[in-house]
């Protein structure tokens, strides 16, 4: 746990009671702040009881008397589509709103550190997709290599949950743009931006809030180096805005559709091969052709940034290459669960949006393609073009007979459940097929998210 600094005897309000809040009320507490806690939902305020916090409903104007600050978790709108009234409240009795993450960026660093040989280092990855897979592979390879590491923020544990850094570790924070977009303090030595697509507009009141949301996280701390995705314009402009001249190697820009050899330093893939260039020259290089648990370009650039994160805290590129065929992939993220008579079977059940789906869509050939659930804005209009590899659509949900209407020019069986669609797609693969769940949909229609629905995936495959 990483003690809260800076508020010791004074009230402190959280807002949200989940997994994050409770981590900060901890947190607050171990520092000495007295937290004053509050959610909604009833069995939230329970659990925060059976934990010793006293929830006082922050509806009332007297439970802001005295409160220093309210931290707010990530879950809870503040500002789009609509104000929440207890921030609304917050702004007008002039007290601060802030949240977890800024809170663990002003109290990581300790007078310990002092005595440390090699100094923590805190490296944090945001972007629309593949954040997940490059914070994980991130900390595979420096667990590969046994130097101290620690998973937190939006995968694994909460960001003050993580341990007080040891001598020479490294904290790698998975960041979404809720969690960027409050922050008042943010200072990562090492930040990776992947890419960027239209997702959680109505949360930032269209495509320019989501995406200043992230560029928080480079503009507002200044890491001191910066590992930037370049393959959207908004990435280029990024990129463009951090470097001070064209040989600036503080901006690593990587690539999946570019070949990138300028006088900086750059990753990309062509191929299945990744290349590192410094200077105009080749440096690194491995094949990722083979690498099971990172199939597919998209997995390509999660490699290419992972590494070049690897590359700047100094590993040399063979050690990173080891570590990369060692990596199982992250749960419902183009995961191989199984193989059966030749038929491989593949949960990618994160694949929510049009995007991730695609992504999924163009790692694999010969696909049964299980899809479909509560549609995303924008329909699926976007994915035609990615029918190449697919040789018939297994459709789920409840709206499912809707959903495929969508899927027009593909061969498409109307399953609506899970169990259907993957006994009547194992029963019509045949060797070198892939059957894919990839639902290019949200979960809930049937699901309470895309864990339980992948968790469903996996267990109708193990009843085969």
């Amino acid at each position: 746990m990483i003690p809260v600094q800076g508020y010791t005897d004074q009230k402190v309000a959280v807002l949200g009671l989940g997994r994050s809040g409770i981590a900060t009320a901890r947190a607050l507490r171990e520092g000495g702040a007295i937290p004053v806690v509050w959610d909604d939902n009833a069995e939230a305020r329970e659990r925060a009881q059976t934990e010793g916090f006293d929830p006082v409903d922050l509806g009332k104007t007297s439970a802001w008397e005295g409160v220093a600050a309210l931290i707010l978790s990530p879950g809870i709108p503040h500002l789009y589509p609509t104000p929440n009234k207890y921030v609304s409240m917050a702004w007008d009795a002039g007290i601060p709103v802030d949240n977890d993450i800024s809170l663990f960026f002003a109290g990581f660093a300790t007078t310990e550190w002092d005595e440390f040989v090699t100094m923590p280092r805190v490296v944090t990855v945001t972007g629309s997709n593949g954040k997940s897979t490059t914070s994980a592979l991130l900390h595979h390879v420096l667990q590969h290599v046994n130097r101290p590491s620690q998973l937190a923020g939006n995968i694994g544990r909460g960001a003050l949950d993580v341990d007080p850094a040891i001598d020479g570790e490294v904290v790698v924070l998975e960041l979404s743009s809720y969690q960027t977009d409050l922050a008042r303090n943010l200072t990562p030595d090492i930040a990776v931006f992947t890419n960027l697509s239209p997702d959680h507009l109505d949360r930032h009141g269209g495509l320019g809030g989501y995406f200043a949301a992230k560029r928080r996280l480079f503009a507002e701390g200044g890491p001191d180096r910066a590992v930037i995705g370049v393959d959207e314009d908004e990435g280029r402009y990024l990129a463009n805005q951090l470097a001070t001249g064209k040989a600036d190697d503080r901006v690593i820009r990587v690539s999946t559709k570019a070949k990138l050899t300028g006088p900086g330093w750059n990753v990309f893939v062509r191929k299945g091969f990744l290349s590192e260039y410094r200077k105009g020259r080749q440096t690194g290089s491995i094949d990722l052709r083979s690498i099971q648990g990172l199939p597919g370009v998209h997995n390509h650039q999660n490699a290419c940034a992972a590494y070049a994160v690897a590359r700047s805290l100094g590993l040399a590129p063979r050690v990173i290459e080891a570590a990369f065929h060692s990596f199982e992939g992250l749960p419902h993220r183009s995961q191989t669960i199984a193989t059966k008579n030749g038929v491989r079977f593949v949960n990618d059940s994160k694949a929510t949006n049009v995007d991730s789906a695609a992504c999924a869509l163009d790692a694999f050939e010969n696909i049964r393609w299980i899809c479909g659930g509560l549609e995303k804005e924008g329909g699926l209009g976007a994915l035609t073009s990615h029918f190449g590899n697919v040789k018939k659509a297994y459709v789920i949900g409840r709206d499912a007979a809707n959903f495929a209407l969508g899927l027009e020019g593909l061969e498409v069986e109307i399953c609506e459940t899970m169990a259907v669609a993957v006994a009547r797609s194992a029963a019509e693969a045949q060797e070198g097929d892939t059957v894919l769940l990839a639902p290019a949909a949200a979960s809930f229609d049937q699901y309470d998210s895309f864990e339980k629905r992948g968790d469903d995936f996996t267990d109708c495959v193990a009843a085969l």
